[in-house]
Parts: C-alpha cells; structure tokens; sequence
C-alpha cells in the first residue's frame, strides 16, 4: 500500500511539473553564472556585439565587468576600466546605440548621502579577452537633490541616458542630457515616476521600457522620451531580483539575481517577435528557476487552470487513500 506521505509527494511534483513554464525543444530558459568571482551581480545587459554574451559586475568592487556565455555561464573575458576612479556601489550596466557600454555607478544605501554619483563608457571590445581598456567617466547629479538608485537605461536608437530611483514609497525617472559630458556635472531631471525599481531596460527597437523591482515587473509603452501605458509582466520569483535586460532580438527578458552561483532566468516576451539564434540561450544544459506567481498579482509561468486540476486530484488520492485505510480497518 502507497503511503499517504508518498501520495502527497507525487502529487506535489506533479503540481510543480504542471505549473513550470513550457520551454520549447531546443529552447534554454536561462543560465547560472559561474565564476566564483561574481558574487553580487547587480546589472545585466545583453551584448550588441557578440551573440548570446551578457555582460554583469559586482556592487562594491574594483572598476571591471564580465563578458558571460550564457550557453556555459562562464565568464569569458574580464574587463577592468582604466581610467576611472575607485567605484563605490555599481548598481546598473546597458549597451547604448553607440555599441558602447555604460556602468551606473549609482547606488547610494544612506539614500543622498552622495551629492554626485557616476557613470563609466567604454567601447566593447571587439574580442573577448581578458583586458584594461579606457572608459570616460561622468559625473552625475539630480535636478531634486541626491538620491538612491539601481536601474539606468540607454535607448538603444536616441542614446539617451535614464535612471530610475529606488524608494519604498515610489521612485522617480530621470533623464539625462542629450549628450554626457566630462566637462562637468551631468544633471537628470525626474520625468516620471515610477515605483520600486532595482532594474531597466529598453526593448530593442526603443518602444518599450521595462522596470523589474523585487516581487515584480511591469512594461511602459516609450513614445517622445516618456512613460506611455503600463502593464504587468510575468517575472520569476529569485532569491534577491536584481536584474533585467531584453534578448538582442527582444524576444524574451532576462532576470537576473544576486549571490554566488546566481541565475538568470528567461522568460518569453507575450506577443514578441521569434527567437533567433543569436537572442537566446542555446544551452539545453543550463538551468535557471522557473517563472512563479509573484504576491503583487504578476502571473510567473503557470497555467492556474491545470495547477487547480491538480490540486483536486491531490485531495481526491488523499481520500482514497483515507477510504481504503479505513475499510481495511
């Protein structure tokens, strides 16, 4: 005779089987990150310049980035950038339209304790190697006073620059100049406001902003430089949500989180183009958590209809279960 403990089991895997997102053949649905090295990824930004690479670095850690193979997880190149000063909280990375890299240097936990914070640019390389290269850096300043903040954005055809700041109560969109500049302090005005955000990213054709905080994600239609309509996206749960960055053919989001050992997890953009070789993770070997239902209502992969199915079918077995004990007693 199964035992009750035993039922309840196979049911529960089949629950978990039932609520998983569907991948299709061939199809990874994400990476872990397996450099020992990276142990607080805060940002993620799909490269421009060599498919299936996505570039992440540490929060308070020396001025370099990693260049990861998101078929391995492993790290292909480090870059450290020359030229810059001692990083004090790098929080965002985003490839701009000039196929350089930008690192937001922007985090701030005391929440204004800094009155200017920084932004880093360095070409990408056109090889994957470990190597220094030189980055400008710039200074950065907010129109309302210093503040906190994780997500900065560079539209992929306009090339401006965007940080979203992190506040409990809500934050705010700020806007960079049209063009940076080193001569001096950079000021981004609010534009918008937006509500706890760790991470952004733009879609690739520049239509559509995408902000992720720790239990959710939503997507704002992008028309003349502002937030247009808002929806809610599906977002997996992870241990702390730190990250988020389309596929270069925007097909899928990817969301990152922090720790050794982090992972990435893909999920399909509704309604997106097709994948394409160069906007996926190929590696069927790979493993990232499935997407999950988040407490603010975001809807992460599962169909709720088949996970009900199979909660009744779980207490269907446990009363078999009860009914047959109880005659045989």
């Amino acid at each position: 005779m199964v035992s009750l403990r035993r039922t309840v089991a196979l049911a529960s895997a089949l629950v978990v089987w039932a609520a998983a997102p569907a991948v299709a053949e061939g199809e990874d649905d994400g990476f872990t990150v397996e450099d020992p090295r990276i142990t607080e990824s805060s940002g993620l930004a799909a490269s421009r310049a060599h498919p299936g690479i996505y570039w992440t670095h540490n929060d308070q850690d020396q001025p370099r980035v990693f260049a990861v193979d998101s078929r391995t997880g492993k790290t292909v190149a480090t870059v450290t950038l020359r030229g810059v000063g001692t990083p004090r909280d790098m929080e965002a990375i985003s490839v701009g339209a000039d196929g350089a890299v930008y690192v937001g240097d922007i985090g701030d936990n005391l929440d204004g304790s800094w009155p200017h914070v920084w932004i880093y640019r360095f070409p990408e390389p056109e090889r994957l190697r470990d190597q220094a290269v030189d980055a400008t850096q710039y200074t950065v300043t907010y129109a309302d006073g210093p503040r906190n903040a994780e997500a900065l954005m560079v539209h992929p055809t306009t090339g401006r620059v965007y940080i979203a700041s992190k506040n409990e109560d809500g934050g705010g969109l700020y806007e960079g100049p049209a063009r940076l500049s080193t001569r001096g302090p950079n000021v981004f005005r609010r534009v918008g406001e937006v509500p706890w955000v760790t991470d952004g990213a733009f879609s690739p054709d520049g239509e559509e902003l995408v902000l992720r905080g720790y239990f959710s994600a939503r997507a704002y239609a992008w028309k003349d430089g502002r937030l247009g309509a808002e929806k809610r996206l599906t977002a997996p749960i992870m241990r702390q949500s730190e990250s988020v960055t389309y596929t270069p053919d925007g097909s899928a989001l990817m969301y990152g989180s922090e720790g050794a050992g982090s992972e990435v997890a893909r999920v399909a953009v509704e309604g997106g183009p097709p994948a394409t070789g160069g906007g996926r993770s190929p590696s069927p070997s790979a493993s990232a958590p499935g997407a999950a239902k988040s407490p603010d209502g975001g809807v992460g992969g599962g169909d709720a209809t088949v996970g009900a199915l199979v909660l009744a079918g779980v207490a269907a077995l446990v009363l078999l279960w009860r009914g047959r004990r109880q005659s045989r007693g």
